[in-house]
């Protein structure tokens, strides 16, 4: 038997997906992390565990050598709310199959609850979990499992959850696995868990399979941020939690101590970060704790960085789907709790309240500090072609306040094993197909068109744009954060840059933008006639006179906003 200071240990992430969880890059989740804390705890030495996201073995064949030579070879992935994704491309089932066949050492799998790997690059199609030839199937934690199994010689585990102690210290211990992220360091962002579980019992929802919520403390994160920081990371997302604004608390009433604590001790630890979001807030603590909710957030937007999103699962504005799914808050209740989060955190730096902290983040042309995200689903039990009426009505009067949103997102349910969306034997998103597509497309037109030029009008400034791809002659980017905006961007640029785009015009779901502060003597045709008030016999004159001392004056353009 080795002994575990001599194991060596190859770690691969396929990605995973779940609804307070991501990590798919820019995202690491905190799988891997917690694995590579746990196998260190159990007495692997960290020099001798190596980690690959599967993107890497797809590009890079020597490093399959890694995954054979390991006495110990680890694979993490598994999706539950697949998406599209830009950052990287989720593990296929036949492709881990094939990684347990290369493996000549001990193999063990692993991933989200029940659900194992992806199937069909998003796996969940099929229920079950299969071991897909691997020696061990972890189907509770895989960090729980991998840290028995080292501890017992290799020779197995008992299935079993791992407690908030024992992830406070894997947390700290794995925390060098992001330098070996091909990411690392600039376009890296760490998911970071403040609890798991949920208290309540949505008919389709994955997140009540892990029990009720099991807090940890704000030393415990922060103890973690502090960790990673000192690894070189510099953006993390409090994503990892059915609700921010009970952390700390019974479950459900805020406790803005504690998150002051958590949020204040982030920014101590680590004090030149480059972001810090979140991703789930539930609209109904708002509802029920409307004071207690907006001293809450008012601390999150007072320590965030701009641009933050808190997602809102109204999933339905339709009273009877609301009724048949257990769902939690109403149309009009969701409207009011969208109204305290405007009210609280929808200023934008530069127009903070007198006593927050600055932050060093700069002028009003930046994104809002925090806003609400909606997320609606469709072929829920109970779903009528009235329900898709009632959500574009609610939608509607988002728009008709006056209120902000970041994002709309609209999407059909999968019904998986153990939810009691499981047991309807209905398939109304099959039903409801050509309806749901036409309702989309009305809202896109209709609702996210208007509600991004009131989020980012002409003129906001995006910084630190990351340029992922060409498509079209124009060079697509995103920042880092929770629901980043893609921003397309006249000509190709280098991809893999990082620079400032100054917003001159919107799509549906994305926005165009110019660099900032543009360059009147360097711009091209393309960029010049992108920013609003400038058609191609301005911007010709332009090019004409150059060199330019300054931003000449031309009447239906502020060029001050995308020259300075």
């Amino acid at each position: 038997m080795i002994a575990p200071e001599d194991l060596d240990v190859t770690l691969v992430d396929g990605y995973v997906d779940e609804p307070a969880h991501f990590g798919v890059p820019p995202y690491i989740s905190t799988y891997p992390r917690y694995t590579a804390g746990a196998l260190v705890d159990a007495g692997v030495d960290p020099a001798n565990v190596t980690y690959h996201t599967i993107d890497e073995l797809r590009g890079d064949t020597a490093k399959f050598n890694d995954v054979a030579d390991a006495d110990l070879f680890v694979y993490v992935g598994g999706m539950t709310v697949p998406g599209k994704y830009v950052g990287g491309t989720p593990a296929e089932p036949d492709e881990v199959r094939e990684l347990a066949w290369l493996a000549d050492g001990t193999s063990v799998m692993g991933g989200p609850v029940r659900f194992g790997v992806g199937e069909e690059n998003a796996g969940a199609q099929e229920m079950e979990r299969s071991d897909l030839d691997f020696d061990f199937l972890a189907m509770a934690d895989i960090e729980a499992a991998a840290y028995d199994l080292v501890d017992n010689g290799l020779e197995g585990f008992e299935d079993r959850y791992r407690d908030n102690q024992e992830i406070n210290r894997w947390a700290a211990k794995g925390a060098f696995v992001v330098e070996q992220h091909p990411n690392y360091p600039e376009y890296l962002i760490c998911e970071m868990e403040t609890s798991r579980g949920c208290a309540y019992r949505c008919s389709f929802c994955t997140e009540p399979m892990y029990g009720d919520p099991s807090f940890r403390s704000a030393d415990a994160v922060v103890t973690e941020v502090g960790e990673l920081y000192a690894h070189g990371a510099r953006h993390f997302r409090l994503g990892r939690q059915a609700d921010i604004l009970a952390f700390g608390g019974d479950g459900e009433a805020p406790n803005p101590d504690a998150l002051r604590d958590l949020y204040g001790g982030i920014r101590e630890v680590a004090p030149e970060l480059g972001t810090l979001h979140l991703d789930n807030m539930n609209p109904v603590t708002i509802v029920d704790y409307p004071e207690k909710s907006r001293d809450a957030i008012r601390v999150i937007a007072e320590h965030n960085t701009p641009g933050d999103t808190a997602a809102f699962g109204l999933e339905s504005a339709d009273p009877l789907v609301q009724e048949e799914n257990h769902l939690l808050v109403s149309a009009e209740e969701c409207l009011e709790a969208v109204r305290i989060v405007n009210e609280v955190g929808g200023w934008r730096p530069g127009e903070s309240p007198a006593d927050a902290p600055s932050w060093g983040e700069g002028s009003p042309d930046r994104l809002p500090k925090l806003l609400p995200g909606i997320n609606l689903l469709h072929g829920l039990t109970g779903e009528r072609a009235e329900t898709f009426e009632h959500n574009k009505q609610f939608l509607h009067s988002l728009l008709d306040e006056g209120l902000m949103v970041r994002r709309i997102n609209i999407r059909q349910v999968m019904a998986f094993e153990g939810t009691e969306m499981a047991d309807t034997g209905v398939d109304l998103a099959q039903n409801h197909k050509q309806l749901f597509k036409q309702y989309k497309t009305d809202v896109r037109e209709t609702i996210d068109n208007a509600m991004l030029q009131r989020v980012v009008p002409p003129g906001t400034v995006l910084k630190d744009v990351t340029l992922e791809y060409h498509q079209d002659g124009k060079t697509f980017g995103r920042q880092l954060g929770t629901y980043s905006l893609l921003v397309a961007i006249p000509g190709e640029r280098e991809l893999g840059q990082t620079i400032d785009v100054a917003i001159t015009d919107h799509g549906y779901r994305s926005v165009t933008g110019v660099p900032h502060p543009l360059d009147l003597n360097d711009a091209s045709m393309d960029e010049l006639t992108a920013i609003p008030g400038i058609g191609s016999s301005t911007a010709g004159d332009i090019l004409v006179a150059r060199p330019h001392d300054s931003a000449p004056p031309v009447a239906d353009a502020d060029l001050a906003k995308f020259t300075q």
